[in-house]
């Protein structure tokens, strides 16, 4: 029985943070709610501002400030825009951890500059690809979208893996340390992707974004199994509510991977506290405190 939730283990969450494990006992984790006065909507602002592409290809000069910038990668047909992110003091002779962003929908790939400065300015380098459909938000903003058609989802793969290695032309990342985190669609596509890809993925975070339902997505299940997942959800969400979050929950114990699952006092948004709880997360898996 999962600790700290209604005894009904797969009908509600009512806990504030736990971890279920697969093939062992679920625990919880050791740091508390934020009060729920500083879980706000992620505010659209930053105090960096962004930097061309050709500024983040000589980082080793420039060692004093986090830096963002935006670059388009042009294969043989379409084009790719993806957002980058160098850390605050960057250090060439290091090997970073890369954070790969999937905005939600109705977004794009500047959602990075909003989200890098709540997860750390200093621990990774970070790429965020745009979604391959657009979808124009309420306030009347062009966006994008991740579908989850088949030819739809082959085309948010290539984005990704060439975000990855835009990433990598750049910046010292290292192999073993590659990360796909999303909100809401882009939670979803993250798991495709990591379920789909295992051993390109050191781990796989997703803030309010359910596991996807269609064609197979634990079709690799003995590989994906390695693949550790961090779980962020709003308790008043509808757009992942809690019936959903157990849904994916008893999935993740069927199918024995390693799930952090966190509750926040919020609804389907991106709380302050979600970001810092993610870094804390990645940075465990890097250092081996998370096994």
């Amino acid at each position: 029985m999962l600790v700290g939730v209604d005894k009904r283990p797969w009908l509600s969450v009512e806990s504030a943070t736990f971890i279920a494990r697969g093939g062992g006992r679920p625990v919880i984790l050791d740091r508390p709610f934020e009060n729920a006065t500083t879980m706000n909507r992620l505010q659209s602002t930053t105090t960096f501002e962004a930097q061309p592409a050709s500024a983040l290809a000589h980082l080793s000069g420039l060692a004093r400030e986090p830096h963002f910038g935006s670059a388009v990668y042009r294969p043989a047909k379409g084009e790719t825009h993806v957002a980058l992110f160098a850390p605050l003091h960057y250090e060439p002779n290091y090997a970073y951890p890369l954070l790969v962003w999937l905005h939600g929908p109705g977004d794009d790939e500047s959602q990075l500059k909003r989200i890098m400065p709540l997860v750390s300015v200093r621990n990774y380098v970070a790429a965020a690809p745009r979604g391959p459909r657009r979808q124009d938000s309420a306030a009347g903003k062009a966006g994008y979208r991740w579908p989850q058609s088949p030819a739809e989802l082959l085309e948010a793969e290539h984005r990704v893996f060439e975000a990855i290695e835009m990433a990598q032309t750049r910046f010292n990342i290292s192999p073993r340390r590659i990360f796909v985190a999303g909100f809401d669609a882009g939670g979803t596509m993250a798991f495709r992707l990591a379920m789909e890809h295992p051993h390109h993925f050191a781990g796989v975070l997703s803030l309010a974004g359910a596991f996807p339902t269609r064609q197979a997505a634990l079709r690799r299940l003995v590989d994906a199994r390695r693949v550790p997942v961090f779980l962020a959800c709003g308790r008043d969400s509808r757009g992942y509510d809690s019936l959903t979050v157990c849904r994916d929950l008893k999935l993740f114990h069927s199918a024995g991977m390693d799930v952090a699952l966190r509750q926040y006092p919020c609804g389907q948004e991106i709380a302050p506290a979600m970001l810092g709880d993610m870094d804390r997360w990645i940075m465990e898996q890097v250092t081996g405190a998370g096994g």
